[in-house]
């Protein structure tokens, strides 16, 4: 059946039946990979450990997180990607290797197509850093898609429509925004401000009124246990360990949730900004549409408490919490690699072909 197939041609129609395509949202904190057919199988920390002498990958994922603030002087911990974008080119390539070997279960020799998500602001070099990267981890093909789009296209809103629909995405290293019509991108805006800065106005709040040192493992859990952006109906407490500034010395110390509010509300008031800058740049029939429409909150940051309450107060529009947040960028790598074979390569091809 292949006589009349060119080389090339039978070597994809055989891989393409080995391997199981697959979409990857590669965020700053975490790194997420959708089977074609299957939906998400791998759920992992983006973070790297290595020997500081001889380079060698000691771990990778969740095993290199629980080494973070831990490691010996011969180890050290990288996280490859920065607000968004690859910051190390090498290790990136290693994590992405891994967790295609780990998802294909450890075989080398299948080659999947892979879809990455990519913050809407990226330069062409950095485009560029991503694809060599997904190509030199064994990618047979790779696609791009922008992660305003990939995570409105998780989260089921009607992107292929002559209305408009807005997605704020918070992730670990950076936001976006965007307002879609017609399966493309009208206005779209990226920051790097999300949860890292979040985590590390924690930090700083307990160096400057407690005077204790913490990593920032224990910063991202306070955030999620008594983190918030409105005043709660009860307000809680944490007990908090650490280092003393002064002595060096093991301490503990209780927090409120008042104090992790006042600690968040710089990096929070930068997000509501650019939210409400992407509103102003809006074609004024697309704005009529979100009057009723609203936004659409999605990403690690759209969990943190009271954040609908406080984006609907600053924008006098409806806000609502996507039904997964976590999880909406790496479905809608699926969704797109699902659409890839029939699609034409514009959006509106491939939302056509979506049903949300």
């Amino acid at each position: 059946m292949f006589y009349d197939l060119g080389r090339e041609t039978m070597l994809n129609y055989l891989f393409g039946l080995l391997s199981n395509d697959m979409g990857i949202d590669l965020g700053t904190a975490n790194t997420l990979v959708c089977l074609r057919g299957k939906g998400i199988v791998l759920n992992e920390p983006s973070v790297v450990a290595v020997d500081k002498d001889s380079r060698a990958v000691l771990a990778v994922g969740s095993e290199a997180k629980r080494m973070l603030g831990r490691t010996p002087d011969s180890i050290i911990t990288v996280r490859p990607l920065k607000n968004g974008v690859i910051a190390n080119f090498e290790m990136t390539q290693h994590m992405l290797k891994y967790f295609i070997r780990k998802v294909h279960q450890r075989s080398s020799l299948l080659h999947p197509r892979v879809v990455v998500s990519v913050p809407s602001g990226i330069s062409g070099v950095e485009r560029r850093a991503v694809h060599e990267s997904a190509e030199q981890a064994g990618a047979r093909e790779v696609f791009l898609i922008e992660e305003p789009m990939a995570s409105a296209i998780g989260a089921g809103l009607p992107v292929s429509e002559p209305k408009a629909s807005m997605i704020v995405d918070i992730g670990g290293g950076a936001t976006e925004t965007a307002v879609i019509s017609l399966g493309g991108m009208v206005v779209s805006k990226s920051i790097g401000i999300a949860g890292d800065e979040m985590d590390e106005s924690v930090q700083q709040m307990l160096r400057r009124k407690h005077n204790l040192v913490i990593g920032e493992t224990s910063a991202e859990n306070i955030k999620l246990q008594i983190g918030s952006v409105y005043p709660l109906k009860e307000e809680m407490t944490l007990e908090v360990k650490g280092r003393d500034q002064g002595t060096g010395l093991p301490k503990t110390v209780m927090i409120t949730s008042e104090e992790v509010r006042q600690a968040l509300k710089e990096p929070v008031s930068i997000i509501i900004e650019m939210i409400k800058d992407a509103l102003e740049e809006t074609p004024a029939e697309l704005s009529a549409d979100l009057v009723d429409r609203g936004l659409l909150l999605a990403g690690g940051g759209a969990l943190l408490r009271g954040l609908p309450d406080l984006v609907r107060e600053e924008t006098e529009l409806p806000v609502q919490r996507a039904e997964d947040p976590l999880t909406c960028v790496a479905v809608g790598t699926g969704r797109y690699l699902e659409a890839l074979d029939d699609m034409k390569g514009s959006y509106l091809d491939l939302t056509k072909l979506i049903k949300p």
